[in-house]
């Protein structure tokens, strides 16, 4: 229903920030990440996920696309619902969580509040099984097999492409922006980041 919401910051609370457009204030349920990005009084972008139940509509806006397609992934698996994901999102970066999911460290999920390790176990292990299959979630929250990848880490290359994978990016968008990318040189972390910044200027 709605992509993204572009307009004044009017407040700004825990987990929450509103977006004024045209003088309608939008509630998005958000992340400290996307928070920190955001200060009241100033323009600013939220891509969105609107989330519908019997009782409630609400709203979740995130300052990065990665970060939201990364919300719509953990969202999808069980027993994993938006206040986790939240929580989890909180804690970390996006690329910085892609990785960890990735490299199956418990810790860094753990370390989310609200967040124990039989979670944390699952998020790896649906996630890092649906990227096997070459699995991904679109902007409407739904399962596919768009997205090519099928990968079994093994060193810097297939761990970054897997990281980029979890992210939402396709096969082709993942060669594009690794291509000329200092593997040798880099931590796996620069070289995810190097990806990212390259896919957001292309």
């Amino acid at each position: 229903m709605f992509y993204y919401l572009n307009g004044v910051v009017a407040h700004i609370e825990p987990y929450l920030a509103v977006i004024d457009c045209g003088g309608v204030g939008y509630a998005c349920r958000t992340t400290s990440y996307t928070l920190s990005a955001l200060k009241k009084g100033e323009k600013g972008k939220l891509f969105t996920h609107l989330n519908v139940r019997e009782d409630a509509m609400e709203l979740y806006g995130f300052a990065t696309a990665e970060e939201l397609r990364l919300f719509q992934q953990l969202i999808s698996v069980s027993g994993v619902g938006p206040k986790a994901a939240l929580s989890i999102l909180s804690a970390s970066s996006p690329a910085n969580l892609a990785l960890s999911i990735i490299t199956g460290d418990e810790k860094a999920l753990t370390c989310a509040q609200g967040i124990g390790k039989k979670i944390a176990q699952r998020v790896i292990l649906e996630l890092k099984d649906k990227l096997a299959k070459g699995q991904t979630v679109n902007a409407a929250g739904e399962s596919y097999g768009g997205t090519g990848v099928t990968v079994i880490p093994e060193n810097k290359l297939s761990e970054a492409t897997a990281a980029l994978a979890v992210l939402g990016y396709s096969q082709g968008e993942i060669n594009l922006a690794l291509k000329g990318v200092d593997l040798e040189g880099l931590t796996l972390e620069q070289i995810i980041k190097q990806a990212l910044k390259r896919m957001v200027k292309g």
